[in-house]
């Protein structure tokens, strides 16, 4: 979308034409009179309406809005094919619109013409635009081609620009606006605006005040002094051929010090005033030449108090109308510091009478004075001096004619009035009529006293015409702005709401999926580790390895070795148990390993677009580490296995586990109780091939058993009675005859049980007592497998660690995201507020602009 910019031409000015018009025709000055009151009052009130305005937009530039600043540059981009059939106007004014702080990004803009200088910013669509560029506007039928001097400098802005001369040589204004940061420029737009507002404020008292000041200004010996000693009548400013006003004269009417002629010295660093002698220093006017070539009174205040003999129709301090000072002013390239002052005064000013030397005609003084002076001034009242020494007149009119053109266009379009050629020397010192002269002085008083709606309230229109303008501009293009970035935030909205509700509602599916892909996991691992391990402790109870093939049972080395059989069958049970464990917990990190891919399926369904995703990368081989099994040993005390295959201490690297006692070779008591029991202790799951034992292996067992029955029964006491009745019992005769076949008969089955059952039994032996060992039961409790239940417990807590880690992960990306989201959505809306609410101001702003533009012009 483009948008269009509008200066708005200028009209009647203020109702000068009209005055001058009523005075040409014969109304009495009584009428005129009346007519400049009521132009004063309404200047008066919008002089304040555009304080309030740039008030108004200095605290919303500290309080809601950073105020941009807009410029304005040729357009790149090619014309469309409407604006090339379009009228030259609209041809010549399409522009590139952008921001000084982001010079980057501009937008296309069309500046047409107006009703007024005040100028808007309004956006409209293509067609809107090429049907603009062939339709005259409101105000155009009456207008013809605008004057390019009146559309605005290449900066955008009459009196609010930023101009910089700061930076390293040959660095321009705005690559130095460029530079700063937004804030930095809304800052130096205020103190603008700060300026602007002070500078109103003697605009104020200047249209409410009755008497005009008119400053005679100019470069350096070209003659002001003298103009303004013929102006008098009388040599009263001293003249040399080198500069000699080093300060301010301001001359005014003895009659407003009491008739009395003198000079007064107002004293620095106070207020002027006439009756307060501590204010000043009295001189008299013989004193004048020594006090104004004094440097000590440099940028110092003469004012000077002059009589003027001739009738008031004639005189123009003394005139019977208004109260009229003539400010005879330095030269301005006398020094900077001087020059800075006098362009100070302007706004003290009502109108400035500028003489040029018809020799040297304008400098770059002269030139940057006149430029300046015209933002404010639009009509200066021009004095080519020593124009009877110029041979070659015409050549000398017409270049001077063309300086002014350039330098004050209005000024240039009532030249007839307000340029005059002339010799202010002849003129003072010569008796005869001097024509040149009397129509400058002529024209000097019509434009102060009787056209004083143009020399006196002219100003402060043109000021209000140059500040309402750049309020528009800045006004409205900060509106375009406000509304651009309206448009953005409810765009980003758009999308970014329908995302955040949409995790909103999936927070709660999220959480309960990730439960349940934790519980699910800990529970498939601890249920498969628990009937692993059980089914192992089983087989390793009756003597078998817990897992096949990868490790083998010792074999049997005979008698002699039957001790470190029975460490070696130990120690291969327990590694079985060992393997066990690895298998299961190998099984766990296939059960993880799933888990954490339907997390990170998760992903994809609950985390929005634009996200990134985890870049963990899930290590099965870490499970289990050794760091974690010590720690989990030593915060539990719980059995931690693992050994040979990197998990720890395992069952079968524990000494402990690996001591061998006679019950691993010979369990009598167990013997004993399954052959008491029968059938009854095979159903209690024991192996229930001890009940076919052979009646040799009995016979051997019964005299041990009977003997551990025996002194389990009776204790020490019993068995040492026991001892004495066998030694009686030798001592029988008959007891004699027995004792050598019942001692053979237990000699032969003890040897035949350690020859033939001996290698199978160990291993049951061993294996019942392995899984005994690794049983614990409670009181009042079924019996609960202590290694089967701590390596279930630790399997499944490293799987739900594992899983909680990949979860919390997701967690907090899902969290923070939705925190992204939201503080994005928060920022939006604050930014969708913020730009309605400044849309609303500066459009509001744009308004009153135009209406005090038409109060102004009304």
């Amino acid at each position: 979308m483009a948008q269009t910019y509008v200066p708005q031409q200028p009209v009647a000015q203020a109702g000068s034409d009209s005055v001058q018009d009523r005075i040409e025709n014969g109304e009495n000055i009584e009428d005129v009179q009346q007519a400049y009151v009521q132009l004063q009052t309404r200047l008066v009130g919008a002089v304040d309406a555009t304080k309030d305005i740039l008030s108004s937009i200095k605290d919303f530039n500290k309080s809601s809005w950073i105020v941009r600043y807009p410029t304005l540059a040729e357009s790149s981009s090619p014309s469309s094919d409407s604006t090339k059939n379009a009228p030259a106007v609209g041809r010549g004014m399409r522009r590139a619109l952008s921001f000084a702080d982001d010079p980057s990004s501009s937008r296309e803009v069309v500046i047409r013409p107006g009703m007024h200088r005040s100028m808007t910013l309004a956006a409209v669509s293509e067609n809107e635009e090429a049907q603009h560029d062939h339709q005259p506007q409101f105000g155009d039928a009456l207008t013809e081609e605008p004057d390019p001097t009146l559309l605005p400098p290449s900066s955008n802005f009459n009196l609010l620009k930023l101009d910089l001369k700061l930076g390293p040589t040959g660095t321009t204004p705005a690559f130095l606006i460029n530079q700063l940061e937004k804030t930095s420029i809304a800052n130096l737009i205020e103190e603008r605006i700060d300026s602007t507002l002070n500078h109103m404020d003697n605009l104020k008292a200047r249209a409410e005040d009755t008497s005009s000041k008119i400053l005679v200004t100019g470069d350096l010996n070209a003659g002001k002094s003298t103009f303004v000693n013929a102006l008098l009548r009388r040599e009263v400013m001293p003249v040399d051929q080198q500069p000699c006003t080093a300060m301010f004269c301001e001359v005014h009417d003895a009659a407003d010090n009491d008739g009395k002629e003198e000079v007064h010295l107002v004293k620095d660093g106070v207020r002027y005033e006439r009756t307060d002698d501590s204010t000043f220093i009295r001189a008299s006017l013989s004193d004048l030449e020594s006090l104004v070539v004094e440097p000590e009174n440099a940028q110092r205040v003469l004012k000077l108090y002059v009589n003027d003999a001739r009738n008031p129709s004639e005189s123009l301090l003394h005139n019977g109308i208004a109260d009229i000072a003539l400010i005879d002013a330095p030269g301005l390239n006398r020094d900077s510091l001087k020059t800075t002052a006098v362009f100070a005064r302007q706004e003290e000013i009502d109108v400035v009478v500028f003489v040029v030397s018809a020799e040297n005609h304008f400098t770059l003084s002269a030139k940057e004075f006149l430029w300046n002076a015209s933002n404010e001034k639009a009509y200066i009242f021009i004095v080519v001096n020593r124009f009877d020494q110029i041979r070659d007149k015409a050549r000398c009119k017409r270049l001077v004619l063309d300086q002014i053109k350039q330098l004050s266009p209005r000024t240039y379009e009532d030249a007839e009035d307000l340029v005059h050629f002339v010799d202010s020397s002849s003129a003072l010192h010569s008796t005869s009529v001097n024509g040149a002269f009397d129509k400058l002085e002529s024209d000097l008083r019509s434009f102060v006293l009787v056209k004083r709606s143009k020399s006196k309230l002219q100003p402060v229109v043109t000021y209000l015409d140059n500040v309402l303008a750049d309020v528009s501009l800045l006004a409205s293009s900060n509106a375009i702005l406000a509304e651009s970035e309206r448009d953005l935030a409810r765009a980003a909205l758009e999308v970014a709401r329908p995302i955040l509700e949409k995790m909103k509602a999936s927070r709660e599916g999220l959480e309960d999926g990730l439960e349940n892909v934790e519980d699910d996991g800990a529970t498939k691992a601890r249920t498969r580790t628990r009937d692993r391990l059980n089914n192992a402790l089983d087989r390793v109870g009756t003597g078998n390895l817990a897992e096949e093939g990868a490790i083998s049972m010792p074999e049997y080395p005979g008698l002699l070795g039957v001790l470190e059989y029975t460490r070696d069958v130990k120690k291969a049970l327990l590694a079985s148990l060992d393997l066990s464990v690895k298998l299961a917990e190998d099984e766990a990190r296939l059960i993880t390993s799933a888990g954490v891919a339907k997390i990170q399926d998760m992903e994809e369904v609950y985390l929005p677009e634009g996200v990134e995703r985890s870049r963990r990368v899930f290590m099965p081989s870490a499970m289990f580490s050794l760091r974690a099994a010590k720690k989990a040993k030593r915060n539990s005390g719980t059995l931690v296995v693992g050994g040979i295959h990197g998990l720890g201490i395992g069952l079968a690297q524990r000494p402990e586990m690996l001591d061998v006692s006679f019950l691993d070779i010979m369990d009598l008591q167990h013997r004993l109780s399954t052959h008491l029991k029968g059938s009854d202790e095979s159903k209690s799951g024991l192996d229930s091939n001890d009940a076919a034992a052979g009646a040799l292996s009995l016979a051997s067992l019964g005299v041990g058993a009977l003997t551990l029955a025996s002194g389990k029964a009776v204790g020490l006491r019993g068995a040492f009675e026991g001892l004495v009745r066998i030694t009686d019992l030798f001592g029988n005769e008959t007891a004699r005859k027995w004792a050598a076949p019942v001692l053979g008969a237990f000699t032969i089955g003890l040897t035949v049980y350690f020859v033939l059952e001996l290698p199978s039994t160990i291993p049951k032996n061993v294996g019942r007592r392995i899984k005994a060992s690794l049983i614990r039961g409670e009181e009042g409790q079924e019996e609960e497998l202590k290694f089967v239940n701590a390596h279930a417990t630790r399997i499944s807590r490293e799987t739900r660690k594992v899983l909680r880690l990949a979860s919390w992960d997701l967690r907090e990306r899902f969290r923070g995201a939705m925190e992204e989201r939201q503080q994005e959505v928060k920022a939006n809306e604050e930014q969708e507020r913020r730009a309605i609410k400044a849309f609303e101001f500066f459009e509001a702003m744009t308004g009153k602009a135009a209406d005090v533009s038409e109060l102004v012009h009304s």
